[in-house]
């Protein structure tokens, strides 16, 4: 399982969405992804975000690299995860 693709359904680690659900919409590099939630289903607004700041799932949904918010909502809603994307997970703190 490719754990970086686009339609990864992945939770933010960090920042100040941490704990929310987003989906990997494009890759820029082996460094950064483009994300969306969508803003009106899980408050994480369309953004690039470095790799190591989210963390992938075992869900994907069926969109084309580059979709808009309303495809990306769209896609949710047809796999049926909308509840399970608006359901926010505690982030970890790692102990430095």
């Amino acid at each position: 399982m490719p754990a970086i693709e686009v339609g990864r359904v992945c939770i933010k680690v960090r920042g100040r969405e941490a704990g929310r659900k987003c989906v990997i919409v494009d890759i820029i590099d082996e460094n950064f992804v483009l994300i969306t939630g969508p803003k009106s289903l899980t408050g994480v607004r369309r953004r690039r975000a470095n790799i190591d700041h989210i963390e992938p799932l075992d869900k994907k949904i069926n969109i084309r690299k580059g979709a808009s918010d309303e495809e990306v909502l769209k896609a949710i809603e047809e796999a049926g995860l909308t509840d399970y994307m608006r359901e926010r997970i505690k982030p970890y703190l790692e102990v430095v």
